[in-house]
């Protein structure tokens, strides 16, 4: 490295990606007021910037900065000391990271989805190299979520993980549970402010919310999550009327990423291991996560000595996202990030259980459009019971529909907990009956 380690050390950074993040990342470094070294003790410098396309206007003035096309002469340049990856995707910028970290640089990254898809091996890369990767923008944008569970809970064994970790469709969620838009006008409205991008398959189908639980599962368990090990379900399906039973009902619908530890004995049917899903979920109207609106993030910690702990803030951003970003990087210049990073059990062989969908267990709301005569609601409750599906509450509406017809009815059921395999196969059946019209809905209830 080009930097001496006399009384006056300077710590040259390599951006690769001059787009939203990174433009709000060299933002800070260059132009903070009062300058970062004021505030930090170190003196941070951005030296040189890699992007495809340098020309296009960015409202920051990197005239003193190295500017070039070539991102791998940044990764081998001996004078960068620590990297910082803005590209996203998966390639090239996991090569570029291993490149890096072969070179003994500290690397920066706000990609979820390449550490949720590679972070085995480039953990353990910046393992093998003494090196690390600082990740704390990759989870709920500008909340210092990651530092906190690595630090400020480590006394704690973390039990649970309950969070609100896509902005695009928690917007679309508080458009529709407000009453003041249908699903695809909410999600052309997110689209219109910039809240989701063109195609937002990532966002509504739950994709971006199961990479970041990978991330915060893999931290708090002390064992590394594959992606395919997590259940994921969307939002595309959501309707009207059923956000409208569940305002009736005294329930807020969220897209939640949950992850749960159970040791043996202390999950309600016995088993032991760790449980992972992302997927809409009815909450009480006063759960800590209900009032969370619009394009805001939150995080529901629960420890064994601190109980539950909340984390709440803007997701994602320009300038959220690179104020974790640039808390990273100052780590890697004052010293911390090696030590903490080191300490992460993430490389660890703790590979826990992990507890089938199948075997989690859930209260549940249902609903199904029946025919409007004698017996029907008996045979549905005749059936559940048979599955072992215990009827907590019940709604019935008027009957609706072409009066020529036979007249059709919405009943809502709720349900105490009951293990997902026993309410699935009782619904299935149920959609079976001749007096019921075409498949139910069903949203899992998390008290």
């Amino acid at each position: 490295m080009a930097a001496s380690d006399g009384p006056h050390r300077v710590f040259h950074v390599g951006l690769l990606g001059f787009g939203t993040v990174g433009t709000g990342t060299a933002r800070i470094l260059l132009h903070s007021d009062p300058p970062l070294r004021k505030r930090t003790g170190v003196d941070i410098r951005l030296h040189t910037i890699a992007d495809i396309d340098l020309d296009r206007p960015r409202d920051v003035d990197v005239h003193a900065v190295r500017l070039t096309t070539d991102a791998r002469s940044v990764v081998v340049d001996p004078e960068i000391d620590i990297v910082v990856e803005t590209i996203g995707g998966l390639e090239p910028a996991r090569t570029f990271i291993l490149e890096a970290l072969r070179h003994g640089k500290a690397v920066v990254t706000a990609n979820k989805a390449l550490l949720a898809t590679h972070g085995r091996e480039l953990f353990g890369a910046a393992r093998q190299h003494n090196t690390s990767i600082g990740f704390e923008a990759s989870v709920c944008g500008g909340v210092p979520l990651i530092g906190a569970m690595r630090e400020g809970m480590i006394a704690n064994r973390i039990e649970s993980i309950r969070g609100i970790l896509n902005g695009t469709s928690n917007y679309i969620l508080t458009r529709m549970a407000e009453g003041l838009a249908p699903y695809e006008e909410a999600l052309r409205e997110a689209q219109r402010k910039g809240f989701a991008e063109a195609d937002p398959t990532m966002d509504v189908d739950g994709l971006d919310a199961a990479h970041k639980l990978a991330l915060l599962a893999s931290l708090g368990f002390h064992s590394l999550v594959d992606l395919e090990d997590i259940y994921v379900e969307g939002i595309r399906g959501l309707s009207d009327v059923d956000m409208r039973f569940a305002r009736e009902l005294g329930y807020v619908v969220k897209l939640l990423g949950i992850a749960k530890q159970h040791s043996r004995g202390q999950s309600p049917a016995g088993d032991e291991g760790i449980e992972l899903r992302v997927h809409p979920a009815m909450l009480p109207q006063d759960h800590p996560l209900a009032g969370v609106r619009a394009e805001n993030n939150a995080v529901l910690v629960r420890g064994d000595a601190t109980g539950d702990v909340l984390f709440y803030g803007k997701g994602a951003g320009m300038m959220p996202t690179a104020s974790a970003i640039v808390a990273d990087i100052v780590g890697a210049a004052r010293g911390s990030a090696l030590p903490n990073f080191q300490k992460l059990q993430l490389f660890a062989n703790n590979q826990l259980p992990l507890l089938p969908m199948s075997r989690t267990r859930c209260r549940w709301y249902v609903h199904f459009d029946v025919a409007d005569e004698p017996g029907v609601l008996a045979r549905i409750a005749q059936t559940l019971a048979e599955h072992r599906v215990s009827i907590a509450s019940f709604l019935q509406k008027e009957p609706h529909g072409d009066q020529q017809a036979p007249h059709m009815v919405p009943i809502v059921i709720v349900t105490h907990p009951t293990l997902e395999a026993d309410f699935q196969a009782a619904k299935q059946q149920i959609e079976t009956f001749p007096f019921v019209a075409g498949p139910g809905s069903a949203l899992r209830i998390e008290d």
